[in-house]
């Protein structure tokens, strides 16, 4: 019913089953819509991590399948599901909870994002919440609104900033600049929309292979 060769990625929308509220928009590829249909958990293809991914496989905060419906097009899907806990990376309930006219946020957050992710998944997030923010009141937007050379600009100073710790050998400020670095590469590459998960994915492909032979395995 959905022509994948056309349609490589879907939008689907999760609604829950008793509510009927709107919980999330995500994208489905041929693999995960056939692991929701097999497994009766919900699965998407996140387009950032370039995989596909389980809801809830980091947070626990699930969504079992009771019904999936396809749109008179073939060209979109409806996953009506038991939401466990939160459906949004913030702890919110859904992930519409912010009215456009104003800014308003609607409902309070039902569950603590510092228990749902690691700290470095959680600083991207916010970096990429706070991308389109005030200049004037955000250090993350401010360097975006600069554009990309000043975002480049940071990493490299970081990375000098370093190096001189290191030389000098203190300990606390060697952590201090190799974190303020960590921050500005999150910033660099999430101008490219690149998520850290991509990169814990590639640290895991090196693992136990030589330095030497992962670089002759490169291309040029």
């Amino acid at each position: 019913m959905i022509d994948w060769q056309k349609n490589p990625l879907v939008p689907v929308v999760a609604q829950d089953c008793l509510s009927k509220e709107t919980l999330m928009l995500a994208y489905a590829d041929q693999a995960a819509f056939e692991l929701t249909l097999s497994s009766g958990y919900a699965h998407y293809f996140s387009r950032s991590r370039e995989r596909v991914w389980k809801k809830g496989e980091t947070s626990g905060n699930t969504q079992k399948i009771v019904d999936v419906l396809i749109d008179c097009d073939g060209d979109a899907l409806l996953y009506i599901v038991e939401q466990k806990g939160a459906a949004c990376h913030t702890g919110h309930r859904s992930c519409f909870f912010t009215k456009a006219a104003s800014g308003e946020t609607i409902g309070a957050k039902i569950a603590d994002p510092a228990e749902m992710y690691g700290v470095v998944e959680r600083l991207y997030h916010t970096i990429l919440e706070r991308k389109n923010a005030d200049p004037r009141a955000s250090y993350v937007a401010s360097l975006f609104a600069k554009g990309e050379n000043a975002i480049l600009k940071k990493v490299t100073e970081e990375a000098g900033e370093l190096i001189l710790a290191i030389k000098d050998g203190e300990r606390s400020q060697i952590i201090y600049e190799a974190t303020d670095l960590l921050f500005h590469a999150l910033i660099a590459i999430a101008s490219k929309e690149i998520a850290p998960d991509l990169i814990r994915a590639e640290l895991t492909r090196r693992e136990g292979l030589s330095g030497i032979a992962e670089k002759s395995q490169r291309e040029p």
